[in-house]
């Protein structure tokens, strides 16, 4: 039997080290975290509980029924996703997992549109395998540079929010309501409830003239 000395382990595990190493880090990390990587597309994970205005929430479709498709970009390999998302959802790309909390357009009333979201982006460490929050905020298409995800491997951006708005808002002003006065009658009860015009002309003096009584 050959005997090695103290402290160095045999070959192969050398090679089973960095593999517990790692399932020990995910099994460490509870039910909230990822499940194993998927490089060929994105892996829903559990989300979060959204969060509601009650009764101050501005009309339009709700929150829950919203569609948004947030952009993923992997800086390392050049490849972009699209995930199409509802609030709340989550999804995982490889070593990133995005969570969609919000999506929003601005009411076809207003002057400057534009098209936003709320996102939070989590990003798994090479060195420790731990997940980190690497963002979390409102990311604008319009405006992307009001709020910038600094991250140097992942970045996200907002492509589009699927909501409608009612036709009018809080300021618009309805034409033909019950306040308005009362449009004219048509057809024969306009004629008949019309004002008789009055007549412009002068009866025709008397072609005699009239006769004066006798004098005493």
């Amino acid at each position: 039997m050959t005997r090695r000395p103290a402290g160095i382990c045999p070959p192969i595990l050398h090679k089973a080290i960095p593999a517990l190493s790692c399932a020990l880090a995910l099994a460490g990390c509870g039910k909230s975290e990822a499940p194993a990587a998927n490089q060929s597309g994105p892996v829903k994970v559990e989300g979060s509980p959204i969060q509601t205005a009650g009764k101050n929430a501005a009309p339009g479709t709700p929150m829950a029924q919203r569609t948004a498709v947030i952009g993923l970009l992997n800086k390392r390999n050049g490849l972009t996703r699209d995930l199409t998302m509802k609030p709340g959802e989550a999804l995982r790309v490889g070593d990133a997992i995005v969570r969609l909390q919000a999506c929003e357009t601005t009411a076809p009333w207003e002057n400057v549109q534009d098209t936003g979201a709320f996102v939070q982006l989590d990003v798994r460490s090479s060195a420790d395998g731990k997940w980190r929050r690497a963002f979390s905020g409102w990311i604008f298409r319009e405006r992307p540079d009001r709020n910038v995800v600094q991250h140097p491997v992942y970045d996200v951006w907002v492509r589009s929010c699927a909501m409608e708005w009612p036709e009018t808002g809080p300021d618009t002003v309805k034409i033909g309501g019950k306040g308005d006065a009362a449009a004219p009658a048509s057809g024969a009860n306009a004629s008949s409830a019309a004002a008789p015009e009055p007549d412009s002309t002068a009866p025709a003096p008397s072609a005699t003239p009239p006769t004066a009584p006798p004098s005493n």
